[in-house]
């Protein structure tokens, strides 16, 4: 697959995501209720406080996925280096961080052994994005003082 295709198809599929995640988040009510009479008895049972979890996990989510699709866009303009990466990438790594302390609260609530693994991916994944924006934050600096120099 070639690159212009590769970001094409990662553009449409984090637009895919980005949408289908509200039409989640809209639908959560309804979804923990189905989930919850048919598989899992105790969401049906803590119905309200694993609503808001999710609800504001879902909302962290697809702030993430729309971040990603402001940066994505800036590769295809071929101009990545950009003070709005950093500032994306420092909302990515915050957003990230507080899903994991909102699934370390789902642990009082209903403990499974995937809620530990969600926690560590999102905590490896906000503690990534904070290193990221700050090598982004340098490269912007060096491109600034670049675009500075004849």
């Amino acid at each position: 697959m070639g690159k212009e295709k590769l970001i094409r198809f990662t553009n449409l599929l984090l637009g895919f995501m980005f949408y289908s995640g509200i039409i989640v988040i809209l639908g959560l009510p309804l979804i923990l209720k189905i989930a919850g009479k048919q598989f899992f008895p105790d969401v049906t049972e803590k119905f309200w406080p694993m609503l808001i979890i999710y609800g504001l996990a879902g909302i962290c989510g697809v702030t993430i996925l729309n971040q990603l699709r402001k940066m994505i866009k800036t590769v295809i303009d071929q101009n990545c280096f950009v003070d709005n990466n950093v500032k994306s990438l420092k909302l990515m790594g915050k957003v990230s961080l507080i899903i994991s302390i909102l699934f370390i609260i789902e642990l009082l609530f209903l403990p499974t052994p995937v809620t530990f693994v969600i926690i560590l991916t999102f905590f490896i994944a906000g503690i990534f994005s904070c290193v990221l924006a700050c090598v982004f934050e340098e490269a912007v600096r060096y491109k600034k003082e670049n675009d500075l120099t004849i």
